[in-house]
């Protein structure tokens, strides 16, 4: 272990999970804000501590059900200790109570496979029957598995600063384990989590943290020198940025978002990376003054639409539990309206992307087929070629990735073209 367990760092796990528990707030945010109120929690405690609620999240309804009768918080960390992070009897004694070292045995003996599959899997009802509707019943446990593991760390060179085998050289010279990334050629990921804030190839803009997935989202865009360019929901401008060093620095490029909060932290990534052709830009609604202004003017327009976000559970669990099936039907209505105006940006012979990282087919294919139906000025592209001209392989029309098959995050994603005429 690379923690002292003690009492006390095991009641900071049970602390927070009772935080996390009301699914009142997102648990990045909730977990961030136990950690600036706690600052005495070095590093390593503040892992265990992040590791074990967050395993709890991830696995709950199984979890519960080796809980038996008595469902507190203290159970859930213990079972979630010993049965998901692996952890024994014997490094569990500093903080066992009397008893729980025999319920724990039970615990450890306990036989899931009588369990319904849903709750084997640890995701609730509605979702499990959902995914069964776009997966095989085989297949909706391996999905499972790989969302109810923590994700790794992936890292996206800027193209404008650095180059993957330099950044590699710079991480090993750190004693940062890191290797090449198995889909995006300017993705590296890491074996571990060290913290990376200090480190001065981030400081210096060489790299961003961004999974592996959705840099192949910004890839698809394929953004080109001197273009005007819109990443119609920025957001912090993760995608944003890759955009950017796509068009070499030139051409304008346009970072809408309605959230001033989220704009803001783009900022900071502009000034570390280089770029100074992007425009950041808050906008009320889809239909804004400011967005009728680019009518018919764009090369090419980026929407990672607002979605359930199902996609990333390995980094956020707590989605599972907070969504459900009403949510997804106001968020498809609203990624049609967002998609219907961003194509309106477009010019003939123009490019649209539209991407979410949600796992459902209401979000992704039927919001692309609708659009298509209702807009026959544009086309589907295939997204193989695409990704194969950048050194990509992967097939299909539509790009579909998924954890269980790929190790990133699930994202989706269908391109677009404006017809001339």
């Amino acid at each position: 272990m690379k923690v002292r367990f003690t009492p006390a760092l095991f009641a900071h796990a049970e602390a927070l999970l009772g935080q996390l528990l009301d699914f009142e707030h997102p648990a990045d945010a909730v977990v961030s804000r136990y950690f600036r109120e706690h600052r005495q929690l070095g590093h390593a405690d503040r892992g265990f501590v992040a590791e074990t609620v967050f395993a709890v999240l991830r696995r709950g309804r199984s979890i519960e059900a080796r809980c038996g009768g008595e469902l507190t918080d203290r159970r859930r960390l213990l079972v979630a200790l010993l049965t998901v992070r692996g952890w024994n009897l014997r490094e569990l004694a500093p903080v066992l109570k009397s008893g729980e070292e025999a319920w724990l045995a039970e615990v450890a003996a306990f036989d899931e496979a009588a369990l319904p599959p849903a709750v084997r899997c640890d995701l609730p009802d509605w979702l499990y029957e959902r995914l069964l509707g776009s997966f095989s019943a085989d297949e909706v446990p391996a999905l499972a598995a790989a969302l109810n593991r923590p994700a790794p760390l992936d890292l996206r060179v800027n193209s404008l600063k650095c180059d993957r085998p330099a950044l590699l050289v710079r991480l090993a010279e750190a004693g940062i384990a890191a290797q090449p990334g198995a889909l995006s050629p300017l993705a590296v990921r890491l074996r571990d989590k060290p913290a990376l804030a200090k480190h001065p190839a981030f400081l210096d803009g060489s790299f961003e943290v961004q999974d592996e997935g959705s840099q192949l989202l910004g890839l698809l865009v394929e953004a080109k020198r001197g273009e005007m360019v819109v990443d119609f929901c920025a957001g912090a401008g993760g995608k944003t940025l890759l955009l950017g060093a796509q068009m070499r620095n030139t051409g304008r490029l346009y970072a809408l978002d309605v959230s001033e909060r989220r704009l803001s932290k783009l900022k900071p990534r502009l000034a570390r990376s280089g770029l100074s052709n992007v425009h950041p830009v808050r906008i009320e609604h889809e239909r804004d003054q400011k967005i009728k202004r680019l009518a018919g003017k764009v090369d090419r327009v980026l929407v990672d639409a607002p979605c359930s976000g199902l996609g990333t559970l390995r980094r956020n669990p707590d989605l599972k539990w907070r969504q459900d099936a009403a949510a997804i039907a106001e968020l498809s209505a609203k990624q049609a309206a967002i998609l219907a105006a961003a194509a309106s940006l477009v010019r003939p012979g123009g490019r649209l992307v539209y991407a979410t990282c949600s796992l459902l087919a209401e979000e992704n294919e039927r919001v692309v087929d609708a659009f298509l139906a209702a807009h026959p000025a544009f086309a589907l592209v295939p997204a193989a070629p695409i990704l194969a001209r950048q050194g990509v392989e992967l097939t299909g029309d539509m790009l579909h990735l998924l954890p269980h098959r790929h190790d990133t995050d699930g994202f989706f994603a269908a391109v677009l073209e404006k017809q001339h005429g």
